[in-house]
């Protein structure tokens, strides 16, 4: 964290939220904002919108903060030597992200396969990875390939799966304005490509139900 980032925490219920943001950036973003309201046809200065140039900067900061991360740092923090060859699955992990083309949410789940050689991964890390890389501007289909990437030139699995159902915004709320529809992007390497059963098991351990 450079001199410029401020942390700041509040508690609420005996829940101290942290709020990690850069104030030279915060001012320079709030700035382009009150201009592009302006320019929209409101008021900037009315007291409904005082505060909201700032708050969308603090928000942006928040939403990208993946910049700032290193994913494969994250899985190297927490890897562990074990004689495991089983395939390892994480299934509904939340994604959040934004669209670089209009700047608008898009979200939805990830299911992410490894086959350990010789090195497992603390659970947790997997979903940090997928954070560190969807808490930047992205497509779907780009996100899919790097948390696979990442995962596979870490690990030197014997295989990674990565399978992405998402709804977009940038889909729903203006353009074509369907609503309902899911965008399904998947990628694979190793095992989960030359083997049909492998990647057969992966894609029926991920639509399962444990109840």
């Amino acid at each position: 964290m450079s001199d410029k980032d401020v942390l700041k925490g509040e508690s609420i219920d005996g829940y101290v939220k942290i709020d990690r943001y850069n104030d030279d950036k915060i001012e320079a973003v709030a700035t382009h904002y009150k201009d592009i309201l302006g320019q929209l046809g409101e008021n900037p200065e009315r007291e409904g919108l005082l505060k909201t140039p700032e708050r969308v900067a603090k928000a942006l900061q928040y939403l990208t903060h993946g910049y700032d991360l290193k994913p494969d740092e994250i899985l190297r923090s927490a890897m562990f030597e074990e004689d495991y060859s089983q395939m390892v699955v994480v299934k509904d992990i939340e994604v959040y992200s934004m669209c670089e083309h209009h700047m608008l949410p898009f979200f939805g789940k990830a299911h992410i396969a490894y086959i350990p050689n010789g090195h497992i991964v603390g659970l947790s890390k997997i979903p940090r990875v997928v954070d560190a890389f969807a808490r930047r501007l992205q497509v779907q289909e780009r996100l899919t390939n790097e948390i696979r990437d990442c995962i596979q030139n870490t690990l030197s699995p014997m295989g990674v799966a990565v399978v992405m159902e998402c709804r977009h915004l940038c889909m729903a709320m203006r353009g074509v304005q369907k609503q309902n529809s899911v965008t399904t992007t998947s990628a694979f390497t190793g095992t989960f490509l030359s083997n049909d059963k492998t990647r057969a098991e992966f894609l029926r351990l991920i639509t399962a139900s444990l109840d």
